[in-house]
């Protein structure tokens, strides 16, 4: 579980910068998604990227104080 927990981790950590980028693009007037700038040309996995960071979001909100 450890391992789990630390790819969570790092996941949750790259959903956070790509989130504060994006809001700090957004006051630039420009686009800095970086997730979507490195996996723009496939929509499926960058839709799949944002989905393992939501799921990792809620795995270390249930397991808070388990690492």
């Amino acid at each position: 579980m450890p391992s789990l927990n630390m790819v969570a981790w790092i996941l949750v950590i790259v959903g956070a910068l790509n989130w504060g980028l994006v809001g700090l693009g957004d006051f630039a007037g420009s686009s800095w998604n970086v997730v979507n700038m490195l996996l723009g040309t496939w929509p499926q996995v960058e839709s799949l990227v944002y989905v393992l960071v939501g799921a990792s979001g809620a795995w270390m909100l249930v397991n808070k104080g388990k690492m």
